[in-house]
């Protein structure tokens, strides 16, 4: 393996939660009484902060709206979540590859530590992650290098030897931010022109092209 220590974004990297993501949305956003966005709307909006997603979504700065969007998202997410997160096709034997290598697994997200948690106990893969860094782990989320650096400090790596892999612009200027290199996985909304545009070392249609990639 190229990398020592491999540190993934969670959502459109390793599984997919759209359903309980636009259903959370839409319920919070009924509860403050706006309409109800597209699922396509939405998944353009996954891997931002709740506060983030409001906006994007609403263009409101009304933070009183924003905090009740956030408390309404919380309760449905809670009841939804997790029975509607689904692993990629390839991601338990991507990681399973990894960790067989002998190499040190992470998440760093903007989704609650637990709720990752959740899902990961779902699907039986617990063991195959080292350690996550959730959204209420950080003081400021992505973008920001802290979560990414907090799990290099964990394993105690030379940042040469550390991979991040995300679907997503907020995580490429994650790895710049870190100064770690960054792998684009096009399993997200992100198109592979827009990974052009900020560093990377590689840019994979998948995780399994990932594999191919650093073997």
């Amino acid at each position: 393996m190229r990398y020592k220590t491999y540190v993934f974004d969670f959502d459109f990297t390793l599984v997919d939660a759209t359903p309980g993501i636009v259903e959370s949305v839409n319920y919070a956003l009924n509860q403050v009484g706006l309409e109800p966005k597209s699922s396509d709307d939405i998944r353009k909006t996954v891997g931002m902060t709740l506060d983030d997603i409001f906006h994007e979504l609403t263009s409101i700065l009304d933070k009183q709206m924003s905090d009740l969007f956030i408390s309404n998202f919380i309760f449905m997410a809670d009841k939804v979540m997790t029975e509607n997160t689904f692993l990629f096709d390839d991601t338990i034997k991507v990681l399973s590859k990894l960790k067989q290598s002998g190499c040190n697994t992470a998440i760093v997200t903007s989704k609650f530590h637990y709720r990752v948690d959740e899902a990961l106990a779902k699907y039986g893969i617990s063991e195959l992650i080292d350690c996550i860094v959730g959204i209420e782990d950080v003081e400021t989320a992505k973008p920001s290098p802290e979560g990414l650096l907090k799990t290099i400090d964990y394993f105690g790596n030379d940042k040469r030897s550390v991979l991040y892999v995300g679907d997503s612009l907020i995580d490429a200027n994650t790895a710049a931010n870190a100064s770690v290199d960054f792998v684009a996985v096009l399993t997200g909304t992100t198109r592979k022109e827009e990974f052009l545009m900020l560093p990377h070392t590689y840019i994979a249609k998948n995780l399994t092209e990932l594999i191919q990639y650093i073997c």
